[in-house]
């Protein structure tokens, strides 16, 4: 496909674990099971044996690999453990009813999976709470769920969504609990190349993190794309912004936080985006006294052009799953 050389991380299928350490953005230092054995998931069962959940559960750093296509219905959250990576090319797996829960672990990296129909109070595709950090989300095709496709929250920090595809669903990604939840300062997220294709809101929902999004496009929303709330900072550089029949394209929600008097939103700064359709950004007025972050204060460079029509047509093709060979490793499987 010829337009997948215009996405970053052109070189990182050629060796299996090539993917470790290469994410852009907040996520960079995620190197998932980079140093562990090669674990094979030789069954679409929800547990036991050659299980993904034996080998996400277990302590020790795993590169997780499969050996069978299907679908594996979750029965409950598939708790995953530090230094791990699910990578998910050479085959197409889907995982439904329940979805992924990060809580309290480290690097992980999360690789063309695709995440459909999780059912259940606070189900997420990919939960990630509370305190953890390092984490890499890659190339993942996630729709219908419950609750959200990737929420990230409760002090979890470090993270890069990329080259992911969201559809049918209400509230896409939160990113901050709540204003309770005032730890959340330290959340960062970046989330770039993504397709966000007709989800109704939360593209994402912001609370007091810092957000870097690049060269993602989003079409045909349902409320808003992008939400700042409380204390939230969220930097939108050459972003596709498609609407339907609702224009606004940025909402500011006021929201008083625990530690705090008066309530207030977050902010937003826009640069190189693209507006179609009549998409309408509505920026705040009121912010030019408010100290937001930039992106190079945090990471020194980033794979990224100028918003066009022809980076919208790579993104609607080789966002999300992605039929790929699954690349060589010289490690001895378990």
């Amino acid at each position: 496909m010829a337009g997948i050389q215009m996405l970053p991380y052109g070189d990182v299928d050629s060796k299996l674990r090539d993917m470790a350490g290469r994410a852009e953005g907040f996520g960079r230092h995620a190197i998932g099971g980079l140093h562990g054995s090669l674990y094979l998931v030789t069954t679409l069962a929800d547990d036991g044996p050659g299980s993904l959940r034996e080998g996400c559960r277990r302590v020790e750093p795993l590169w997780i690999v499969f050996e069978v296509s299907g679908t594996i219905h979750l029965s409950s959250f598939l708790s995953v453990s530090s230094y791990k990576t699910i990578d998910g090319r050479g085959q197409r797996v889907k995982l439904t009813g329940k979805g992924l829960r990060l809580k309290e672990c480290e690097h992980i990296i999360v690789c063309n999976l695709e995440f459909e129909g999780g059912r259940g109070h606070d189900v997420d595709g990919i939960q990630i709470k509370p305190n953890s950090r390092h984490i890499w989300i890659d190339r993942c095709s996630l729709r219908d769920y419950d609750d959200g496709l990737i929420d990230i929250t409760r002090q979890s920090t470090d993270i890069t969504v990329s080259r992911c595809c969201f559809g049918q669903h209400d509230k896409t990604m939160l990113i901050g609990a709540d204003p309770t939840h005032v730890g959340d300062r330290c959340i960062r997220v970046t989330i770039h190349h993504c397709f966000f294709d007709g989800t109704r809101q939360r593209q994402p929902r912001v609370r007091f993190g810092k957000v870097h999004l690049y060269n993602n496009y989003t079409r045909n929303w349902g409320i808003y794309a992008v939400c700042a709330s409380v204390e939230s900072q969220i930097y939108s550089q050459c972003n596709i912004y498609e609407a339907g029949t609702k224009k606004k394209t940025f909402e500011f929600y006021s929201e008083k936080a625990a530690d705090k008097e008066e309530q207030k939103s977050g902010f937003i700064v826009s640069e190189g985006d693209m507006f179609l359709n009549g998409a309408q950004p509505c920026l705040l007025t009121e912010n030019k006294e408010v100290s937001m972050f930039h992106p190079s204060e945090y990471y020194p460079t980033w794979t990224m052009e100028p918003a066009a029509h022809s980076l919208r047509e790579v993104l609607q093709l080789c966002a999300g799953w992605q039929s790929i060979c699954r690349p060589v490793d010289r490690m001895v499987p378990n």
